[in-house]
Order: C-alpha cells, then structure tokens, then sequence
C-alpha cells in the first residue's frame, strides 16, 4: 500500500494565492486547495498580520521568509527544494512583492522554477471562456478588470477600497460586541459577517434606509461569544450591513458604477459580450444575495440618461465551478497542468544569471494569443 509521499513527484507543481486575508496552498490538477490560511506570520515573536503592510524591503523579506517555510512545513509538509511554483497574483500586487517573493523562492528555498499567473486571466481558466468583466471583491478592495480573448484591457482596470473589511467595520459600529482585543473583535466580526448576515434585495434596502419597517421581518439571532455571554444581531443589521458596497462615494462611484463605467468606455463590439460574461470571484461575494442584488443595481442604474447609449437590457453571470473565494486559485491549477507552464515558468537558473522577474503581460498573455 503506497502512502501520500510515494504520489508526491508526480505533484511538483504546487500553486500558492496569496490573497490580503487569505492564502491558498495546493498542487496543480487537482479541484480545490489542500489549505486556506491566514496571510500573517511572526518576526522575532511579533505578529505580521498583513504581509503587504510590510513598511520596508528588510521586514517584508523576513516576513515572506517565515511565512512560505510555515506554509511548506506546517501546512503542506513537503520541501519547496526543486518544487515547480506557480503564485497566482492580482493585478495590484506591488512590483516590490513580486521581486522579493522571487527571490525568497529562488534563492533562500531553491525551488526550480516559477511563474506567475494573473488572478483574472486564472479565474476564466475555470469556466473555459477567454473574454469576460471579471470583478474581484475580496478584503480589502474591490479589482475591476476585462479581458478580451485572454488579455487584459488594462486601460480599462478599476479599484476602489471597499469590500469585506467595510462589511465587517460596519458590524463592529452597529453591534456592541464588547471590550474585547482587537484581534478578537477582528475575527468575531468576520464570523458574524459568514454566519448571520447576507445581502437583501434593492427593493427592501430602499425602504429600511428611510427607516420603515418591511414584511416579512427578518429574524433576530443570538451570537455567542467564547461560550461566555451573547448577543443579539437583529433583523435589519443582518440584512443591510452589506449595503455599503453598493453606495456610491463623493465621485458617485460604486461596484455598481464600476461596472458600467468599464462597459461603456470599452470598444462597441465587445459591450455586449462583457456584459453577458460577468465573473464574480473573492471571499466577499459569496455572500447569499450578492450575484441577485448586483443584478438589480446594473438594471436600475441603466434607467439613468448617462448610459442610455450603452443598448443593453441585461447582464448575466457565470455560476463557478468552485466556491469563489479560490477560484482565482483552480485557475492557477488548471493552467500548471498545461504545457505553456514550462514556457512561461522562469527557471532558477535564468533568474541567477539575470537577477530579473518578467512581467507577466508581455510573457503570459503571449502566449494565450499564439
């Protein structure tokens, strides 16, 4: 009887997303990462909740280097020696990042080679479409790009600094959750977020914004906290703490806007077919009613003069094939089990002798259109 390891060299390639929440770590070809954790690591005994927020090259070069040996040791039990490496990126990631993310890899866990995927092209891998308005809500923004037959318009990319984490700010301001840590209040947030709260209708959301009440009444719950006490969530805090992502800012931007704004500014002849290929991925959207109220905001939003020329009347999304939160990352798998993986891959080698980490739009979408 073989055991785990004995499959492992037919497993080389192992894909990593890492997201400003959370990471997700697998091998290549198969359906969904072996594991989801948070994007944080420790310093010498002091806590690096957000990688990204690393304040220079030293400390962020430390807190890389902790985190993928607790990723491969801790998590995934296997050594990155040799490993082929896929990072599926997002759009924004810093040009810092990337370099130093690099160079841990090559130099301080020899993997042999890497290459890295773009979020947004990965997570049309997944449905086997090639154009497509891809909108990615995760923690902390909201990323807007479209792609046309496997490349990115990238004149055309919209971000706007709201997603989950201003969902969960809006727990913390309407519930009395009590004098707990902050990484606590953090973390009971986010599970009361998952747990309680969902998206509501249009319809419903106009009317307890003027404050009336609305039938049928959306039950309170009670949310225990360490088995200690509880707390009551009630009804109309569970159904509209999500409606800060659809209110437009001081420039009458939001997700909603976004999409449109992008439609409208792309060439005529793909218009239609953007509209009719929405892509929604990020932990955030998973909420239930997202994909129905985002629907009823395109349509409302139509009625306004300023996109009467856009000559469309609906707009239809693509149901994934996995949970959105790693969709990006099954994409990232499905192309390491594809033979333009070695042809895009930077080997160790090469990266020695050159010290130099290709961008992805002239290497990767390459060779999506030969």
């Amino acid at each position: 009887m073989k055991i785990e390891s004995d499959f492992l060299p037919e497993k080389q390639c192992i894909v990593i997303d890492i997201g400003t929440k959370y990471t997700k770590f697998g091998f290549a070809t198969e359906h969904s990462p072996r594991c989801i954790i948070p994007t944080c690591c420790e310093i010498d005994g002091t806590s690096i909740p957000d990688i990204y927020k690393c304040k220079d090259e030293q400390t962020l070069m430390l807190a890389l280097t902790n985190f993928i040996h607790m990723l491969f040791y801790k998590y995934a039990l296997v050594a990155p020696k040799d490993k082929k490496v896929i990072i599926v990126e997002s759009l924004l990631s810093p040009t810092i990042f990337k370099e130093i993310l690099a160079k841990v890899l090559f130099i301080t866990y020899e993997v042999t080679s890497l290459c890295f995927v773009p979020s947004h092209c990965a997570s049309l891998f997944t449905l086997g479409i090639s154009t497509g308005l891809v909108l990615d809500v995760g923690y902390k923004e909201v990323i807007l790009i479209p792609v046309c037959e496997g490349v990115p318009i990238l004149r055309l990319w919209q971000a706007m600094p709201l997603a989950g984490q201003a969902v969960e700010n809006q727990i913390k301001t309407r519930i009395d959750i009590g004098q707990l840590s902050d990484e606590s209040i953090d973390s009971i947030a986010e599970d009361i977020k998952a747990r309680c709260c969902f998206v509501t209708t249009l319809k419903r959301s106009k009317i307890l914004a003027t404050g009336q009440s609305v039938e049928p009444k959306t039950s309170d719950v009670e949310y225990h906290i360490n088995g200690e006490r509880s707390i009551t969530i009630s009804g109309d805090i569970r159904e509209t703490v999500h409606d800060v992502l659809f209110e437009e800012n001081i420039d009458e931007m939001s997700i909603t806007t976004m999409i449109l704004e992008t439609i409208i500014n792309s060439n005529v002849d793909i218009r239609l077919k953007l509209a009719e290929n929405i892509v929604l991925i990020g932990g955030t959207v998973m909420a239930k009613g997202f994909m129905s109220r985002l629907k009823e905001e395109l349509v409302e939003k139509l009625k306004c003069s300023k996109y009467n020329n856009l000559k469309i009347t609906k707009f239809k999304f693509h149901v994934a094939p996995a949970y959105e939160n790693y969709i990006a990352w099954l994409g990232g798998s499905i192309f390491g089990s594809t033979n333009n993986l070695n042809i895009v891959s930077q080997t160790r080698e090469n990266y020695i002798n050159e010290n130099y980490v290709p961008d992805w739009p002239t290497t990767f979408t390459r060779q999506k259109t030969e």
